[in-house]
């Protein structure tokens, strides 16, 4: 059971498409970081992958924090050499009216959504561009509340 050498950064990888998007790329041969905020969590996510664990590693991180991006990348970077794709999956919204959301809900939700999303393209770019053999993938899910 050999990794392809190919490796996944997958946030919001604890729970749901996240957890569910880490373990496929686990089974194609990929070696994953899974990011997300609650440690016992990703590290639960992690085991769920059986005999192939050994190439996943949990690194908890706070999206909309720069510092913490920049760790994960550079966990990852340090764990397996390179990054070939990003899974921008960490998200969430504010449940209630739009008119009784506070600012703090408001920019809770901008900033995982919309700036950690930001902060982790950026760190790809950078990663993507310096390694060789250069590039990678990246990809953005969004929620189906985005059409409504």
């Amino acid at each position: 059971m050999a990794s392809n050498g190919k490796v996944a950064i997958i946030t919001g990888a604890g729970t749901g498409i996240g957890k569910a998007t880490a373990l496929a790329f686990l089974e194609d041969g990929y070696r994953v970081a899974f990011a997300g905020r609650r440690q016992y969590v990703l590290e639960n996510a992690v085991k769920e992958a059986g005999d192939k664990a050994c190439f996943a590693i949990a690194v908890p991180t706070d999206i909309s924090d720069p510092i913490a991006v920049k760790n994960l990348f550079s966990k990852t970077r340090d764990t397996f050499g390179r990054i070939d794709v990003v899974f921008n999956n960490a998200g969430f919204g504010a449940s209630g009216a739009t008119e009784d959301l506070t600012f703090e809900q408001w920019k809770s939700v901008v900033d995982v959504n919309l700036t950690g999303t930001f902060l982790c393209i950026q760190e790809a770019f950078r990663a993507m561009k310096s390694q060789n053999p250069m590039g990678g993938r990246i990809i953005n899910n969004g929620s189906v509340a985005a059409q409504i």
